[in-house]
């Protein structure tokens, strides 16, 4: 299991985030990258027997980069504190995203703040067949394990053009963001069922990301 070196590394790196120290412990990044990828490559293989739908991911293609993106975020820190990563990528899909840092943990999917025609799209989807995205979120072990939508504090207090107020979906409608996570704690990491759990937690998601991403290509 690389997980304990890789909060390791990620807790020094928080510590002397820099170029420098990142140059003088580039090997040091590279192994624990590089294990995490091997993992990565192992989870999408179990992930592609459990759905059949799965869209294989390579580790390497699902990691995403450690640096900050300093040219819009100039007042973040040089490196993240986390290694994020997605699998089952579809283009212009949304993934299964798979967030593991020193402050935070978690795995999510959906459509975090989507652009504007995605966003219409969703809701387009919600007018035409709300229930069955009722269902999926009502169901008791979906929100045992993600407690409904995320709550990001954007959402409208009044109905979306095009829609009435009285709308039978309408508290759906007023969501900009349409997904779920369900947080992971340290111990739940490093543990030898972690994969298990991760499984359960695609498996209990696929439906809602299935019903989101049928919405944007339909």
């Amino acid at each position: 299991m690389h997980f304990p070196q890789l909060f390791e590394f990620l807790e020094l790196l928080q510590k002397n985030n820099s170029k420098e120290w990142m140059d003088e412990n580039r090997s040091y990044y590279h192994q624990v990258r590089d294990a995490h990828i091997a993992w990565l490559d192992q989870l999408s293989m179990k992930l592609a027997k459990v759905d059949k739908e799965y869209t294989p991911t390579s580790g390497r293609k699902g990691i995403n980069r450690i640096n900050n993106n300093l040219m819009f975020h100039p007042n973040k820190p040089v490196y993240k504190d986390h290694f994020g990563a997605g699998l089952d990528q579809r283009s212009k899909q949304g993934d299964f995203y798979i967030h593991l840092g020193v402050n935070e943990a978690f795995v999510a999917g959906g459509y975090y703040k989507p652009k504007s025609d995605l966003l219409n799209s969703i809701r387009d989807a919600i007018d035409f067949n709300g229930e069955e995205l009722k269902r999926i979120l009502s169901k008791k072990s979906f929100q045992k394990t993600f407690n409904g939508l995320i709550q990001t504090g954007n959402e409208l207090t009044n109905s979306p053009k095009g829609f009435s107020q009285d709308h039978e979906h309408i508290d759906l409608l007023r969501y900009k963001t349409f997904a779920v996570e369900r947080s992971l704690t340290r111990e739940e990491i490093i543990s030898t069922n972690f994969d298990n759990q991760l499984i359960d937690t695609y498996l209990e998601m696929l439906p809602f990301r299935r019903y989101l991403n049928k919405a944007v290509t339909v």
